[in-house]
């Protein structure tokens, strides 16, 4: 082989011979760029980028399917960074809209005309949040909250279209069995945060005021969260940069799409009088075109995904089509940047390109890549980040982001522009091997730029994804709080407020009745208080809990060993300072009357003696978490009607094998008690900043994996276009389709092993240098890298089994047909 491979004029390859063939069309004779046609600078680079996007769409079907390809890619990418942009508009809208239905009180609300009573009411249905609140208005200019035109009265029910269509729908029903009140309308889209919310408002029951509810007299406060946490605001900035960078890096390698057959038809232009500089400008002007079409496929793309975006919820997280509007600095740039980026790139690429009017020279071994200023682009990075380790990075002002976020696009860029190198110094060491296998290498060693840009998207992904992945599980760690409840002894709790003894064994036997429960832990609880008290204000009067259950449901709540109906127990208070204990000793007499309210003590006494038998226990944690103190009486002891305002605390084992046992629990607690307030029993809470956090990058990575999948599907189908007639020389001289499928094969592969390995390396770095910047340990979770690494691979693999249907299209005869 010789040191230069010469695609002649005159082989199969053709060249055209005239501008107007290789243009597929009449043009303007081309000028000449030494300055003798009288003009300069500007002008003469505007009319030979409009040249090169007149080739780009007189050229044939040939010429229509790289600029097509151009656009796709393009507009794809485009697309995406239009729905970046929104996204501050996004949670602006967002915010506004919760700001203004929300309702806390000041505190000092006196009852007036246009005062109101609400109660938060929220359940869950399918492990999807649905919120509400009940309503008592206390005269006739209450104020109804956002996107109501009215209260809704007693036994009424206004929702949002979304839980109106759930509740409609069939699976809904065991939904519909849990809200007893009439839908009366919806709810308007000011009164929502999404379109796909489950929100209700419903009026208060006749008679009834809520337990726990507030007194308002306006709706809409500022819920403008405090600070966040350093390793929070970390977390937002490397995701935006591990989610756009790709999205960079494929527009800059769509811009480069038909490179090869664009070269030879160059050549023609030089026979006609063109210079190189001239022929690189009317290049660079049919990638332009590509990507000012490119920003109008984007643009398209993004108006319909804007549209459609209403109807999707993601991790319970919706927006309205009006909230994704672009910010207008930002998309001013990416018309501005996309066009540029497209000129500059072609001009770079055709570097090592010598286009002679008899026919385009490649370099068959090209002068290697230079390494210095690859690394530099890592180490200016590593420059930026490092001297913010050690917990410097706290304050979190917007220059800290700012470098932060340069010194992370430094280090995944420079990751990216080494995979290349790699590749190169790896590839030209082959030698030899099956047929397939050599004619892969081959490739590469001859063009190992136009694989490794295929596979840069990815690489840097990975790389971002897995420095991404060490600092999210560092940031959950700390996000997440144990509740100390137990879901392995039950799973879900109802508290019930009861009058009577009977009220109370019906409730309890209700939840054991309903379909899916296991067991129930079901006790009788109130409170009781010191008859001996001389305290002038009954918020002063000494109380203690009165817990009546039996004694397998004794033992769930206290250290209770043997027992029979009939006992008494009090829990132990020997560490408690002398003058904390409690006045329930045995022996002692307790009021059963309760005192309650800032009067006097309303002196009724209903009188009961602790036992003289009653015997210490120790506390004990409850499914729920709780620890009862206090008295723990048998209902041989003490009768449940003789306490003042008992409630029933019922903690429920599910039976794992009932399909919506939990829905069935909820459906029950929302019948007895009227309202919606049983709870799910579970071991960890995660912070709901950190939550939204979490849910949104979710979204932008599978925003951004489709991105990848797709250019990459398109990067693959402009690789095997330009190769048609090679693929078709091969076959008609008899090579096996099996031998071109596998060598495409090892020609994705190598590549990808070698960029996998590098955005391992990259990737640790880059989390390692993160999780010391918020002055976390390192720490690297193996299994999730693996399934990243897996993923990545996984993602290329599944890309190269769908472009093997047009290779083998491609793989006939007919392709070697040429005008």
């Amino acid at each position: 082989m010789t040191s230069t491979d010469h695609t002649s004029a005159t082989g199969t390859d053709r060249a055209p011979a005239t501008a107007a063939e290789a243009g597929r069309g009449p043009v303007a004779t081309p000028t000449r760029s030494d300055g003798r046609d009288g003009r300069i600078g500007a002008t003469r680079w505007a009319a030979d980028l409009a040249m090169g996007a007149r080739f780009a769409v007189t050229g044939g079907r040939e010429g229509w399917a790289r600029t097509i390809l151009t656009a796709v890619g393009v507009g794809l990418g485009v697309a995406l960074l239009l729905v970046a942009t929104s996204v501050p508009n996004i949670i602006s809208a967002r915010d506004s809209r919760g700001d203004g239905r929300a309702a806390f009180p000041p505190g000092d609300v006196k009852r007036g005309t246009s005062t109101l009573l609400i109660e938060n009411a929220s359940t869950s249905f399918h492990g999807t949040e649905i919120s509400g609140m009940r309503i008592w208005p206390e005269g006739d200019e209450a104020p109804a909250p956002p996107g109501l035109s009215a209260l809704p009265r007693p036994g009424e029910m206004v929702v949002s279209p979304a839980l109106k269509e759930l509740l409609d729908s069939d699976g809904g029903r065991l939904l519909r069995e849990r809200f007893k009140d009439r839908v009366v309308g919806t709810i308007g889209d000011e009164g929502l945060i999404g379109p796909q919310e489950l929100w209700f408002y419903a009026g208060g029951q006749p008679g009834g005021e809520p337990g726990a509810g507030s007194r308002i007299d306006h709706w809409g406060m500022d819920l403008s969260s405090k600070a966040l946490d350093p390793g929070l605001v970390l977390l937002i900035v490397i995701g935006c940069v591990v989610l756009l960078l790709p999205v960079a890096i494929f527009i800059a390698t769509a811009v480069r799409f038909g490179g090869e057959r664009r070269d030879r038809r160059l050549a023609a232009l030089r026979l006609v009088g063109a210079d190189g500089h001239m022929t690189r400008r009317i290049a660079a002007g049919e990638a332009l075109f590509g990507a000012l079409l490119g920003l109008a496929v984007g643009g398209a793309l993004f108006l319909g995904v804007r549209q459609l975006v209403g109807g999707v919820s993601l991790w319970d997280v919706s927006v309205f089509p009006s909230d994704v509007t672009p910010s207008g600095p930002l998309a001013a740039l990416i018309a501005l940047a996309v066009p540029t980026t497209a000129v500059v790139i072609t001009l770079f690429a055709m570097r090592g390109v010598v286009i002679e009017p008899l026919g385009v020279v490649r370099r068959a071994r090209p002068r290697r890549r230079r390494l210095w200023w690859r690394l530099a682009l890592p180490i200016g990075g590593l420059a930026l980040l490092l001297p913010m380790t050690g917990g410097g990075f706290g304050a979190s002002t917007d220059m800290e982001n700012y470098q932060v976020a340069a010194g992370a696009v430094l280090l995944l860029v420079g990751t990216t522009a080494l995979l290349p190198w790699l590749v190169e110094a790896a590839v030209e060491r082959f030698r030899g091997g099956p047929v397939p296998w050599q004619l892969a290498t081959r490739r590469l060693q001859l063009s190992s730029g136009t694989a490794a840009r295929a596979v840069s998207g990815i690489t840097v992904a990975v790389a971002g994804a897995i420095a991404l992945q060490m600092l999210f599980s560092s940031v959950q760690a700390e996000n997440t709080e144990e509740t100390g409840q137990n879901p392995a002894r039950a799973q879900f709790q109802s508290v019930t407020t009861v009058h009577d003894a009977e009220r109370a064994q019906q409730v309890i036997e209700r939840f054991r009745a309903t379909k899916g429960v296991r067991d129930v832990i079901g006790v009788v609880e109130a409170y009781v208080s010191d008859p001996t008290s001389k305290a002038k204000v009954a918020y002063d009067v000494p109380s203690e809990n009165l817990t009546v259950g039996d004694c397998p449901t004794l033992r769930e709540i206290a250290q209770v060993r043997d027992c029979k109906d009939g006992d008494v127990f009090l829990t132990d208070e020997s560490d408690a300072p002398e003058d904390e204990r409690s006045f329930a000793v045995p022996g002692a007499r307790v009021n059963l009357l309760s005192e309650d309210g800032d009067g006097p003590p309303s002196g009724k006494r209903k009188l009961w003696t602790i036992p003289e038998s009653a015997r210490v226990v120790g506390f004990k944690l409850d499914p729920a978490g709780l620890m009862r103190n206090g008295i723990l009486a048998t209902p041989g002891a003490l009768k449940v009607s003789e306490l003042d305002d008992p409630y029933v605390t019922a903690m429920l084992e599910l039976d794992p094998d009932t399909k919506d046992a939990v829905e069935y629990a909820r459906n029950t607690d929302a019948a007895v008690d009227g309202k919606l307030d049983g709870y799910s029993i579970v071991g960890t809470t995660e912070k709901r900043e950190f939550s939204m956090i979490r849910n949104g990058l979710f979204i932008g990575a599978t925003a951004t994996l489709l991105l990848i999948g797709a250019s990459m599907i398109v990067s693959t189908l402009e690789q095997l276009r330009e190769r048609k007639r090679l693929l078709s020389v091969l076959v008609a001289f008899g090579t096996r389709r099996s031998t071109l499928s596998w060598s495409v094969l090892w020609q994705t592969a190598v590549p990808v092993v070698i960029g996998l390995a590098v955005s391992v390396a990259g990737g640790l770095a880059l989390g390692a240098i993160l999780l010391k910047m918020v002055d976390r340990p390192v720490a690297v979770d193996w299994s999730s890298l693996a399934t990243m690494t897996g993923f990545g691979a996984g993602v290329i693999a599944l890309v190269t089994l769908v472009s093997l249907p047009p290779l083998w299209r491609m793989m006939r005869p007919d392709g070697l047909r040429t005008e």
